[in-house]
């Protein structure tokens, strides 16, 4: 093939996967699709609101803060941060936050390739073409890369921590750059916590590459833990000194999962966590581990040292090894988790592809040719999933969010503020002032009684407790439902009146059952 032939095939390439990565700006409001195998996932219920809430009340309500109720920000400010400054130029809107998380993935996009290019100048760009078309096919990615949560700007730090990193070994002064990257990993720990089991594969980049510069290997990993701790000290300093040290320890408490009473869970949790791996793909994760297994088995070959030795390559394993770790530890694995994964599981796909298929032997470049092959497969099938995807969106949930307000607005009651464990996602969508239900420093008792709320919504059915802590304060009159999202036991969003209880009236939970209705509430859905 003359080299104008490959030009022309490169530019049709990168075209077309400028052309999937922009399906995915496309239509912001729209839900999480629905009928997916994610379907189960809660971030499309809560956390866009959750981690939104800081920059949505700052823009609204004049104040970030919300005594007693959930302030993640405390824990994870970056995001919020991020959202808040976006704010003052696009207004609160869901689209804005989202528009920042495709951002975050445009950038990704761009970081990936230039991860790939750190240490293989005369590597072929099919290798990071590959892996950038493998991501923007992903119907996973779409997914996940579309909801303002905290995974996308995530890996956008976590792939910039890399690049640095994989260039140390060629800077003229690699213990700064170091420093820039402890800087990184705490932007990286205060967007999510479990950025902390990311440290080995950060560690990995910096050393690996300088190994046989020892002495500057240890200063450039020095700088960087200096770098981090220091400037991670100075945000838990303001945070002591700002009283918010019970909300941080609050962010940690609520995310502690139960573990089971055999001793060997964490084996069980292990199987559970790496299992769910296979949601990021079916055939592109199974082929990644094949890659990282034939490459320790085979590190005598031309090839398995190629890889082993690749920083790129080693960092991704751990990365995806952090997380599965991460996940077996909370015994709580859900899919967004692995929207980070993702990413490395596709780099890992194409550098070991590519490194057999420019392998000068047979066999192994027959396999590398197969793999490229399966990868391709993989991306056709992927990107038809996708495509189906961007061009049917639906917005029920938006749809909700604004047909609930709207009640809200049209039938005065008492304070109009809404307490629901997904309010403030719809705080996010219509500006209504919220409380979450379900978590929060004040127990919901309290916060009813401080609060004083005229509104109560739920999802399909009412937990027992949630309707004792509201009968210390109130009866329930259930007014409305409003049909969205797809999951069978979180398809209708419910809206309830709350009326206060007659002043001075107290009920007694030894003479009845406060997790039952009570003679002046209206509830039909089920109580469970």
């Amino acid at each position: 093939m003359t080299t104008s032939s490959k030009r022309r095939l490169y530019a049709l390439w990168m075209v077309l996967i400028a052309g999937f990565a922009v399906l995915h700006a496309l239509n912001l409001r729209a839900d999480f699709p629905n009928h997916s195998p994610w379907i189960f996932d809660w971030a499309k219920y809560t956390d866009e609101g959750w981690y939104s809430n800081a920059a949505v009340r700052a823009h609204l309500f004049g104040h970030w803060y919300q005594p007693g109720d959930f302030n993640p920000a405390t824990a994870v400010p970056v995001w919020p941060f991020l959202e808040w400054v976006l704010f003052f130029f696009t207004g609160v809107t869901i689209e804005a936050a989202r528009g920042l998380a495709v951002g975050c993935f445009f950038l990704s996009l761009l970081l990936s390739y230039t991860l790939l290019r750190a240490n293989h100048s005369n590597q072929p760009r099919w290798i990071p073409l590959l892996a950038l078309t493998l991501i923007v096919t992903s119907p996973f990615l779409y997914c996940f890369s579309r909801l303002a949560i905290l995974e996308p700007l995530l890996t956008t730090l976590t792939l910039a921590a890399l690049n640095l990193a994989a260039r140390l070994p060629r800077m003229r002064r690699p213990v700064c750059a170091s420093a820039g990257i402890g800087l990184l990993f705490t932007l990286m720990v205060l967007t999510k916590t479990n950025a902390l089991f990311l440290l080995p594969a950060v560690a990995w980049a910096i050393l690996l590459p300088l190994w046989q510069r020892r002495a500057v290997a240890v200063r450039c990993a020095l700088a960087a833990a200096c770098a981090s701790l220091f400037s991670f000290a100075a945000w838990m300093t303001l945070v002591a000194s700002l009283g918010l040290l019970r909300d941080f320890k609050y962010y940690f408490f609520v995310n502690k999962y139960f573990k089971p009473p055999e001793f060997y869970w964490p084996l069980l949790s292990f199987w559970w966590s790496s299992n769910g791996l296979l949601w990021v793909d079916h055939i592109l994760v199974p082929l990644a581990a094949l890659a990282t297994v034939g490459a320790m088995l085979a590190w005598r070959s031309r090839w398995g040292r190629k890889l082993l030795l690749d920083p790129v390559f080693g960092a991704s394993v751990w990365v995806i090894a952090g997380l599965v770790l991460f996940m077996t530890y909370q015994n709580h694995p859900q899919p967004r988790y692995y929207a980070l994964a993702a990413f490395f599981c596709f780099i890992l796909v194409a550098l070991a592809a590519g490194a057999l298929v420019e392998n000068a032997a047979v066999w192994p470049r027959r396999i590398g040719l197969a793999a490229v092959g399966l990868s391709m497969a993989a991306a056709g099938i992927n990107g038809i999933w996708t495509l189906n995807y961007a061009t049917h969106p639906e917005f029920t949930f938006v749809d909700a969010a604004r047909s609930l307000t709207r009640y809200i607005d049209e039938h005065p009651n008492g304070r109009r503020l809404l307490v629901s464990i997904s309010g403030d996602q719809v705080s996010l969508v219509t500006h209504l002032p919220v409380l979450c239900d379900d978590m929060g420093t004040q127990d919901l008792a309290g916060k009813l009684a401080a609060y004083q709320p005229g509104w109560f919504a739920t999802w399909n059915d009412l937990d027992p407790g949630t309707l004792e802590d509201i009968h210390n304060h109130f009866s329930l009159e259930q007014v409305a439902g409003f049909r969205a999202f797809d999951h069978p036991e979180r398809n209708m969003l419910v809206l309830f009146k709350l009326h206060p209880l007659p002043p001075g009236q107290k009920l007694d939970p030894s003479l009845q059952n406060l997790q039952e209705p009570l003679p002046e509430d209206k509830i039909d859905i089920p109580i469970e």
